[in-house]
């Protein structure tokens, strides 16, 4: 089986029709065998359940979705989960375990890249606050310049923190990582240190927080009552969790605190708030 996800910088991409690539996983035997990320090159609503069908694709997870662009996915044979959120690598996990909710249906409602965008229906543009993005695919503007800004790159990489532990490795996976140079897949001072390499150059950089995931959003903590929420009391703080927003929208949370009355969860990135370093090798650019 062939699973599409929409996909930008390790997350499912919220609106179909502007996603910037596509994650292909291909799962054998309820386990993903390969993945690869497929750039989509500016290609817009109506031509991309096409791409996907080229691709063989049999299941479409994506966030933001139009009623012109379920039909045209149910008209290609794609199933199609609508709504989803998070890290890509999880949604996929949900789909082999049976536990992410199927929503086959136009459910394009929500705002998206932290710009304000709306999302509206078929052929309509796309107005970002400077006005400049139009006509169905909106693609992020790169904030730098270099030899390798709009080209498909492949790099190795393994990132640390700041006490030398590991926390990730393509040389481990034995694959390197693919992705578009300055279209916003990759975290900020990843994908700028990246964008003036040559084939075969080897860097190593530190990120402060502001330049990887950010600094924790206290917005991002959810109180609730552990009375309102089934099952919540069988949990523990440290216990990664899916819930589901009023939309149905499933998204990745960790519980950060509990009481005998109340639970907390924190909705941030796991990376929030954290300098991280890569060592990375510019393995190819297309």
């Amino acid at each position: 089986m062939r699973v599409a996800v929409t996909y930008e910088n390790g997350n499912v991409f919220p609106h179909f029709g502007r996603t910037p690539a596509f994650k292909v996983y291909e799962i054998e035997d309820g386990k993903v065998v390969s993945s690869e990320v497929l750039p989509t090159n500016g290609t817009g609503h109506g031509a991309l359940a096409g791409f996907l069908q080229n691709g063989s694709i049999d299941v479409l997870i994506c966030g933001g979705i139009g009623g012109g662009a379920v039909n045209a996915i149910n008209g290609a044979g794609i199933k199609l989960y609508a709504g989803a959120s998070g890290n890509t690598d999880d949604v996929i996990q949900m789909l082999i375990d049976g536990t992410l909710p199927e929503i086959g249906e136009a459910n394009c409602d929500h705002h998206h890249h932290g710009e304000g965008h709306d999302c509206h229906s078929e052929g309509e543009g796309c107005h970002g606050e400077d006005g400049g993005c139009h006509g169905g695919s909106c693609a992020p503007q790169p904030e730098f310049t270099g030899r390798n800004v709009g080209k498909t790159c492949r790099v190795h990489y393994r990132g640390t923190f700041d006490d030398g532990s590991q926390f990730d490795s393509s040389y481990d996976r034995g694959q390197p990582l693919e992705f578009i140079c300055g279209a916003g897949q990759m975290i900020k001072g990843f994908d700028k240190a990246v964008a003036d390499m040559e084939v075969g150059q080897v860097i190593d950089v530190h990120l402060m927080p502001e330049e990887a995931y950010g600094m924790p959003d206290p917005n991002a903590m959810i109180k609730l009552n552990i009375a309102q929420l089934a099952g919540s009391e069988e949990l523990e703080v440290g216990q990664h969790v899916v819930l589901t927003n009023s939309m149905g929208h499933p998204f990745r949370v960790v519980v950060a605190e509990k009481t005998e009355e109340t639970i907390t969860f924190d909705a941030n990135h796991e990376m929030a708030g954290k300098e991280l370093n890569f060592r990375i090798e510019l393995v190819e650019v297309k």
